[in-house]
């Protein structure tokens, strides 16, 4: 458990070293302005508009909020609404007998989502699998600076949800082993109007985990409550229209049984700009992260992969 906190820690290490790097750089810019009142304005005009245009922030990162099973850094702009349909067919190994997971028991999630100031998205979906709701909130902490002239060299983005299994109380001992949850930092960079790259580091928390009897006759859990994981993801663009996305993600927590695989997943992506759409090609099974990240026993070095899609369309009020 220890090491597991030191490899949290490290990935959330740079976030705090940038974030100390915007404090000096507002109040280097604070000094600046101080400097124009005193009756220098004319000869530190040009060099602040300067600095001024090079803040502006980059453009299409990402093309859209998801990069195949993961969130990217995108936060549309204020008074934006999206709708999201997400797909994932079952494993592609069963052949012809199912054609490739087709035919087989599918996942599926519709969501709503709403950016009602600047920087700041709120949503909420229902997932077929356990019937379960989730509502989530991202938010920009970072834009970065277009054309790589401003002080912002990276994007960095919040994503958090809170996810109820709404399936009969039977299934539960109390209500709130309903309650699931995760967390997520995401950093960005948009190298060219080609390639760009996200590295997240993310934990799941589930309120209640599966469990055994044990020879004293208590209960023993078969996987701790939190689980750690990181992911990286990129995509390169052909065109404006058209590019391949890859991403990867990696547990880091050992549970005592019962432990999750990495996913590897590639795709390609079509966008038009208020339409988004998405094949993905992976073995995340799931829809959910945290449900991704904590149960996927999909084996992608057994070519156990699933076929889906993920649909989005954009509307600004």
């Amino acid at each position: 458990m220890k090491n597991i906190k030191l490899k949290a820690a490290s990935a959330i290490l740079p976030v705090v070293m940038l974030l100390l790097l915007c404090c000096s750089a507002n109040g280097l810019m604070a000094q600046s302005a101080a400097g124009d009142s005193s009756g220098t304005a004319s000869k530190h005009q040009g060099k602040l508009m300067e600095k001024f245009r090079a803040m502006k922030p980059v453009k299409f990162t990402f093309d859209d909020n998801l990069i195949l099973d993961n969130q990217s850094v995108m936060v549309p702009r204020a008074k934006a609404f999206e709708f999201e349909l997400q797909h994932r067919f079952g494993v592609v190994t069963n052949g012809y007998k199912d054609f490739m997971g087709i035919f087989s028991a599918a996942n599926i999630r519709v969501g709503m989502n709403y950016t009602p100031v600047t920087n700041l998205q709120v949503g909420f979906g229902f997932n077929k699998y356990n019937l379960t709701w989730d509502f989530d909130a991202k938010y920009a902490l970072m834009k970065q600076s277009e054309h790589g002239k401003g002080i912002w060299p990276l994007s960095i983005t919040a994503f958090g949800n809170a996810a109820v299994d709404t399936r009969s109380k039977d299934n539960f001992v109390r209500g709130l082993d309903r309650m699931s949850y995760f967390g997520e930092i995401m950093i960005a960079r948009k190298f060219d109007k080609h390639f760009s790259l996200q590295v997240s580091a993310d934990i799941s928390y589930f309120n209640n985990v599966p469990g055994y009897i044990n020879a004293e006759g208590g209960v023993s859990p078969l996987m701790r409550n939190e689980h750690f994981a990181i992911a990286v993801m990129g995509r390169y663009k052909f065109n404006d229209k058209v590019g391949i996305l890859l991403d990867y993600d990696q547990p880091l927590t050992q549970h005592p049984s019962s432990n999750p695989h990495p996913n590897l997943g590639i795709g390609v992506e079509f966008s038009t700009g208020a339409h988004d759409f998405q094949i993905t090609f992976s073995n995340f099974g799931s829809i959910i992260p945290q449900i991704n990240n904590f149960y996927n026993q999909n084996d992608y070095q057994k070519g156990q992969f699933c076929l889906g899609f993920n649909m989005s369309r954009l509307w600004f009020l």
